[in-house]
């Protein structure tokens, strides 16, 4: 089911629940029921229980944000090693040099395809993709400089070998969901005391009370869809993306 869908529809049910329920609740309240005036402390209540959810949910928006800006630098600084050191080989021996090069795009167009696809379903990095960037590894640093001009290049190419191979590292550890368990819970009990703090101040049924509370559950659903889609860097909507590594090898496809 695409993802819109998935966030129309909890809006929409969102809105429906708040609306049905006032409206149940106002059928079956006593005649004699006195609408017109709220206790204080209730009020007082639910404007402190709105501001604390409200941060709440600012803190947890953040720190999904951060993860996934995190994620696509990882990509980036891994496409652009990789580039480096298809462009510093060029002082390298043509065998040497064509080689190191077909092994970076084998192990590019792995990643953008099957290797990402693997990150997306199973939230991992795959074993093939680790066997051709240690071919890349191997190329590079078993290789024997021939003249002072080479041993120049070798050392910053090593230097560019560790440095994709540590955002490798750090791509596959933010494979993952960011938000722990406990935090969704609380998350999720947050958006259920906040919206039933509405009926708390005796919202009745008249067109606008309605529009304003479907109109504010609605905003809370997208906010925790929002925190959702965040979540998982590489697998959703708003993920991390390949762009990197095919603007730096338009030959690859992804």
């Amino acid at each position: 089911m695409p993802e819109w869908l998935v966030l129309t529809l909890a809006m929409l049910a969102a809105c429906a629940v708040v609306v049905v329920i006032t409206l149940v609740r106002h059928r079956r309240a006593a005649e004699d029921e006195d609408t017109t005036e709220t206790p204080d402390v209730i009020e007082y209540m639910t404007m402190w229980i709105g501001v604390i959810y409200a941060i709440v949910l600012g803190l947890a928006i953040a720190g999904v944000w951060e993860a996934r800006s995190a994620a696509q630098d990882h990509v980036q600084t891994e496409a652009i090693a990789l580039h480096e050191i298809t462009e510093r080989v060029r002082v390298y021996p043509p065998e040497v040099r064509d080689r190191i090069r077909d092994d970076v795009n084998a192990y590019v167009g792995h990643v953008v395809t099957d290797e990402w696809k693997a990150m997306s379903e199973k939230g991992e990095v795959t074993e093939r993709g680790t066997e051709l960037f240690q071919r890349i590894r191997v190329d590079v640093t078993d290789y024997q400089p021939a003249d002072d001009f080479e041993a120049q290049a070798y050392q910053p190419l090593v230097d560019q070998v560790t440095a994709a191979d540590q955002a490798r590292l750090n791509r596959a550890d933010s494979t993952g969901a960011t938000m722990p368990g406990v935090v969704w819970f609380g998350l999720i009990i947050g958006a259920v005391v906040t919206i039933g703090m509405v009926f708390a101040l005796q919202i009745r049924r008249t067109p606008r009370e309605l529009v304003l509370a479907g109109v504010f559950s609605a905003l809370i659903a997208f906010m925790l869809f929002l925190i959702w889609d965040f979540d998982a860097p590489y697998s959703r909507g708003l993920s991390a993306s390949t762009d990197p590594f095919l603007s730096l090898f338009p030959g690859v496809k992804g």
